[in-house]
Parts: C-alpha cells; structure tokens; sequence
C-alpha cells in the first residue's frame, strides 16, 4: 500500500474523482442512520486542505443502469454539505457534456457530488467504454469504499486501468484493522459470531480457526449447532442439513487447538414479542424459541473476552430488537468496549446487524474500529482478494 492519499501528495487544482460509499439507509426520503457519511469526511477535509477539485462518486441501492427518483442521492448531498459546513454542488444528470462543463468550471477546494454512479448502464457491467469515461472526469483516482471493493465495477475496479489511482484515509484505516486481526495477530484472539446461517460464515470460520484461540459461536448459528450435537431447541431458527459443516468445524479446531463455545443456557420464549425466560439448553420445551443468550453464557464470554488481547466481533447475540432480548449483545458490547478503553484489547466489529447493534447502545467510538461494510468485510475475513483493492496495488 504505497500508493496512500497523504499530507505529501502535491493536489492543488487537481481534480480528483473520489469513491466513497454513501448507500445509506432511508425512509421516505429521509436518512435514517449516516455513520457511513460520517466516516468519510476525513478524506474529504484533506483534500480541500490541499485546494483539490473534488468529484464524489457513490451509490445508492440497486437501479440496474436505470434512474430511480427514490435512489437519487440529492438528500444524502445536501446532508454531507451541512455535515462539513460547505456547499456541494450536484449535478443531476447522468455523466454527459454538461457535466464535463460544471468539472470544469470547478475552483479549487470546492466539491462535486455526482447523481447515483449506478444509474449509469456501464457501472455494474464494468464497461471499459464507461470506465475510461469517468476516468476522464479527473486527474487522480481515490477509493475511499472498502465496503464496495469487493465489486469489480466501473467506479471501483475498471477506472483504475485509466488514471493515478490512491487508497483514501478510510480503507487505508480499515485494511489496516483488518490485517491485525488476520496477520499481524495479538494472541489469545477471541472471534465471536452470530447470525442466522452458519453455512453463509462457514468460510470465515474455516479460514479463521486456523489462527484464532476461541470462536464464540453465538445467534442463529448457536442453534444450529445445538440442534446437531442433540440439544432439543423447541421452534428456534435454525438450518437443517447442516451435518458436515458442523463436522467440519469441530475437526478443524481440534486440528488448529482453537475452543469452540457454544451457548450454556439461553432466554426463550414462545414468540418474537415475548418476554425473555432463563433456561439451560437441557430444559427447552418444543413450543420455545431461543432468542437471546443466558447469564451463564454472558459470564462465560466476559471471561473469554477479559482474556483475550484481539477480539472481532460479527453478528449479534440474540433478537436484540426486542429489549427483553438484547442483554447478551449489549453485555458483550459493554464488556468489548470497556476492555478496549482501557488499552487491554484490540477490538474490530462488522457487519450489518453489528452496527444496527453498536449503533442502537451508543459504542460506535468505543471499539478499536467498526467496519461499516457488509460483503467486503466478510469476503476480506475470509481470505479473499477484492477487486478494488488488488486494482489499487496494482496502479502503483
């Protein structure tokens, strides 16, 4: 990664085609959760700290190459400009001549936001027509969208053939996060994972096993794996035939000498909007759910945790909507972001439902790092290469 947007980089009236993730979630037109906006803003100072002509590219949803008025990122710009206090100037049409004039006209240190990069045909196509199209828009190329780096798409992975391309301040902090808890490894490292399918994080776990101490195996995939060494969890979500997967796993951390942990008792009740009842996973009748973890399993995992020195975290411990069954989240979220502010860990948190979680407890600063991305985070635990950061080593 030698090719960082830093304080070195000479970009005064240089324009500078910049990828960010701004697909946000919204309700009748309305931005319902921005800590993807937010994050991005350190970037954005930066360069016009250093008079550049910026030209946001970005998205929102899933057109297909056709515009939609409900994915029009109109309300997103005008909330990033009252966010830096700067006026943004946006541009409604889709890349045509009179958006060559506006990038033009541009004086340094102002900004451009494009509309949706996706209500272009070639965008998702990774056309190379298109890709050399956008990349004549500016002078330099920054990616600043770890969580769309795992698309080979024309703003992510074809622009790169054409224009000096940089890593921005956010994927760069990311990456970073992410290889001290793949590579540069602190021991014990705890990974603790939920979700409802074990057969959609199998890959994360096998790749994972081989250099984690413990893998806390809490949510959906709890039951799943009850459910296969013979404990009755009643009406639970779960997956069926799921046997060699769960095979898989035990052979592998026997192999590796890494603890699998499972729930030791549970909150159940007979529907969603229940109230939590505390049960050992010996005593769930056939007409229970298990919707959150139990106060053995919570104190269990705290001792796991105050042991360990790494811990990443992806998927809730329960229905944490519902308040009667949001104490396992929020008690690993408490005792994560407690060890973390003391200087005793090194925490990572992801995924969609983690943030939702994080977010809803007020702890977005009390973790080392939050990923806000989805796929790409799960794909980089995985031990993939992403597209958009192999384009990006390979423009140095």
């Amino acid at each position: 990664m030698n090719n960082i947007l830093n304080k070195d980089l000479e970009l005064k009236g240089k324009k500078v085609l910049l990828r960010v993730d701004l697909n946000v979630p919204m309700k009748d037109g309305a931005i319902t959760e921005s800590s993807r906006i937010k994050k991005i803003i350190p970037t954005i100072k930066l360069l016009i700290e250093k008079q550049a002509k910026i030209i946001i590219l970005s998205h929102i949803g899933r057109p297909k190459g056709q515009y939609v008025k409900s994915l029009s990122l109109e309300p997103i710009s005008k909330k990033l400009s009252s966010l830096l206090n700067k006026e943004i100037l946006f541009i409604k049409d889709i890349i045509d001549v009179n958006t060559i004039n506006e990038v033009n006209k541009m004086p340094n240190g102002s900004i451009i936001m494009l509309e949706n990069i996706r209500f272009n045909k070639g965008e998702e196509t990774n056309d190379v027509e298109f890709s050399k199209k956008i990349s004549s828009l500016g002078d330099i190329y920054v990616n600043d969208a770890f969580s769309c780096s795992h698309r080979s798409h024309a703003s992510i992975e074809g622009i790169t053939k054409y224009i000096p391309a940089y890593f921005g301040l956010q994927i760069s902090e990311e990456i970073n996060a992410l290889k001290k808890i793949t590579s540069e490894i602190q021991k014990p490292i705890t990974l603790i994972i939920g979700g409802s399918k074990i057969s959609t994080k199998i890959n994360i776990i096998n790749n994972l096993i081989k250099k984690f101490n413990n893998i806390i195996i809490v949510g959906g995939m709890a039951n799943t794996m009850l459910k296969h060494t013979g404990s009755n969890i009643g009406k639970s979500i779960c997956e069926n035939d799921c046997e060699n997967l769960i095979k898989e796993i035990i052979k592998n951390s026997k192999k590796y000498n890494c603890n699998i942990f499972c729930p030791i008792d549970v909150s159940v009740s007979k529907n969603l909007e229940g109230k939590a009842n505390n049960k050992d996973i010996t005593e769930i009748n056939n007409d229970e759910m298990i919707l959150d973890i139990g106060p053995k399993t919570i104190s269990s995992i705290k001792k796991i945790i105050n042991n360990s020195n790494t811990v990443l975290w992806n998927g809730p411990a329960g229905y944490f909507e519902n308040p009667s069954f949001q104490n396992g989240t929020k008690e690993i979220l408490e005792t994560i972001s407690q060890k973390t502010n003391k200087d005793k860990i090194f925490s990572v948190a992801g995924g969609g439902e983690t943030v939702a979680a994080i977010n809803k407890f007020k702890k977005f600063d009390s973790l080392t790092f939050v990923s806000t991305a989805g796929g790409a985070f799960l794909e980089y635990l995985e031990g993939k290469t992403l597209p958009g950061i192999k384009a990006l080593n390979q423009n140095v």
